[in-house]
């Protein structure tokens, strides 16, 4: 005679109710969620020593295998001021009507690579690091951070060698050098927003990285980098409003000439419109809390696929 088994109550499966209640007394959250972006950033937070570290350590690797090691820090950009003072200053003599044309140029492209080099290396921080990404449980955001810090490093040792010329040119130091603090500190919150948004468009689509250096130079064929905005406009003054305010407004073009005018332009007396540092902030605050929230939103995919 067969028998009938009955499973006691208390072995039954305890309802999804329960079992999240469960979980949660005991803090276990699901695998791979999206914390709360108060969450997220505490989390981020707690890293910020390794944020630091892997900054510094992927820096001094960057030219760990050449001769002349970390000197190709300050080399790299100063040549490539160079190659650009000979096209434009001379071939194209756009040096005309710029006091101090040397330290302007190489002000605008130490200033315009950080924004570069961070961009490019946010593109590829989640796709080309995909097995750290994959293997260790961290807030994802630290990558695109941390390339930033370590373009920022970079620009440090590059200013060095920009003092330098400075002093050389006869341009005395001045107090206005503070204004480089505040400068750097807008242009790299501005800088890690960008990375990271292109860090989760990069993430999806990696091609994206090939075409980022056409767009890139193009921006910084607008920005004033190797010529005067201002004499720009004033050699075509019948240009409309509307491309001169774009080109005022351009947030490369910003953050140049917030550095111009606390290195070179206060030596000689000219005035920074006052409206500069509040374009400089809004586009710090737009481009870092709405980059930092559109990758937050993304956080559980990084690395699936």
């Amino acid at each position: 005679m067969s028998q009938v088994l009955h499973t006691p109550p208390q072995a039954q499966a305890a309802p999804h109710g329960d079992l999240a209640a469960l979980a949660a007394r005991h803090g276990l959250t699901v695998s791979g969620a999206r914390p709360s972006l108060p969450e997220y950033i505490r989390q981020l937070w707690a890293r910020r020593h390794f944020i630091t570290a892997f900054a510094t350590a992927k820096l001094t690797a960057t030219y760990a295998q050449a001769k002349l090691g970390q000197v190709w820090q300050v080399m790299t950009p100063l040549l490539n001021a160079a190659v650009y003072y000979f096209i434009f200053g001379v071939l194209l003599d756009t040096k005309k009507g710029v006091a101090d044309f040397i330290p302007f140029l190489v002000t605008g492209v130490f200033v315009w690579t950080f924004t570069q080099t961070s961009i490019m290396a946010g593109t590829r921080a989640i796709s080309g690091n995909i097995g750290l990404v994959r293997a260790l449980h961290f807030p994802r955001a630290a990558l695109p951070i941390s390339f930033c810090l370590q373009q920022l490093q970079q620009l440090l040792f590059s200013m060095a060698a920009l003092a330098v010329i400075l002093l050389a040119v006869g341009v005395p130091p001045a107090v206005s050098w503070l204004l480089v603090i505040p400068a750097l500190t807008l242009q790299f919150v501005f800088n890690a927003g960008i990375s990271m948004v292109m860090a989760r468009l990069g993430a999806n689509t990696p091609d994206i990285a090939q075409l980022m250096p056409f767009i890139l130079r193009t921006w910084m064929y607008i920005s004033g980098v190797m010529w005067s905005i201002d004499n720009l406009l004033d050699k075509h003054a019948g240009m409309p409003t509307w491309v001169a305010d774009l080109l005022r407004a351009n947030p490369a073009a910003i953050y140049i000439d917030l550095m111009r005018f606390a290195l070179i332009d206060s030596f000689h007396a000219s005035q920074l419109p006052p409206h500069v540092w509040l374009v400089a902030a809004g586009w710090a605050l737009l481009a870092g809390v709405g980059g930092f929230i559109y990758f937050w939103k993304a956080e559980e995919t990084y690395g699936r696929g």
